[in-house]
């Protein structure tokens, strides 16, 4: 829809107007909370009623930070749900709190060549993209900000139904496949997205991860070089990237390796598809 849209900011602008009380259950349960930390608190535990496929971490020391992480969906080439999900939760903060509250830092795992003029005025702080996390953080002590709507009777009530709602869902099996590319992704530039590294990271063998993925019909060397695949088409449109960092960013340490994979996937160099700035979709040869 972005892009039928030509709108590279949907997901950021989208949550600008949306009603934040179309959340539900999820909504009414924070707006009930005695403190903002209660509040995020309770949408970490209770998120997944709402969207399976996003799991957050409420975590509090020297700040107070949500950690995004997707279950089941690829992160590596979205940008829009995430901008989506980060710009509602900045608006959550200030309507629960009443006040025009601005995040410590927020950090991205997507790219973006700079920060859009939008997104320093509505977040008023500084945005880290190509991170590898995706987090948006407060001073500490704005936990202890009260909620203007606070409710504790009917919190305890919402509480309980939302503990009922949590425990009566399934947990839905992710694809292997999507794991392993939401791992492999931040890796990428630093040359770490090794099998070793990134089963070790999913809590499992290197035997035991090519033998789930076999059970999906895939092996770890062709989800990592589709991915390249994906995430190169999408770097090569920004023609402020030159191609010697969109190699970096795939984790090839020669653009002579990076130019010789994009033939293999295309049979065009790195250079005409960036030049034409609208790569047609070709299909992926395969790796092997």
């Amino acid at each position: 829809m972005a892009h039928e849209l030509s709108d590279e900011f949907l997901g950021f602008r989208l949550a600008q107007s949306f009603e934040l009380r179309k959340l539900g259950l999820l909504y009414y349960v924070q707006a009930s909370s005695e403190t903002l930390g209660d509040a995020l608190q309770r949408v970490a535990r209770y998120c997944t009623i709402h969207n399976e496929g996003v799991n957050l971490t409420y975590r509090r020391a020297r700040y107070i930070s949500m950690t995004c992480k997707y279950v089941g969906v690829a992160r590596a080439l979205d940008r829009h749900q995430i901008e989506f999900f980060i710009a509602a939760l900045v608006r959550l903060c200030r309507q629960l709190t009443g006040r025009h509250l601005g995040p410590s830092r927020i950090k991205l795992m997507h790219r973006r060549t700079e920060v859009p003029f939008e997104f320093r005025t509505f977040f008023g702080c500084d945005i880290v993209f190509g991170s590898d996390i995706d987090e948006v953080a407060y001073p500490a002590d704005s936990a202890r900000l009260s909620v203007v709507g606070a409710d504790p009777y009917l919190n305890s009530i919402l509480v309980k139904y939302c503990d009922e709602a949590l425990a009566s869902r399934q947990a839905r099996s992710s694809a292997w496949r999507l794991s392993v590319e939401n791992a492999i992704a931040p890796l990428l530039p630093h040359g770490q997205a090794r099998i070793a590294e990134i089963s070790q990271r999913l809590g499992v063998s290197t035997r035991t991860l090519e033998r789930r993925l076999a059970a999906e019909g895939m092996t770890f060397s062709r989800v990592l070089d589709e991915l390249r695949f994906d995430l190169a088409k999408r770097y090569l449109r920004e023609q402020d990237l030159p191609i010697s960092e969109v190699a970096w960013l795939l984790g090839y340490r020669e653009t002579s390796a990076f130019n010789h994979a994009f033939k293999r996937w295309t049979g065009k160099s790195p250079k005409q598809a960036h030049s034409e700035s609208a790569i047609v979709q070709f299909p992926l040869a395969s790796s092997g």
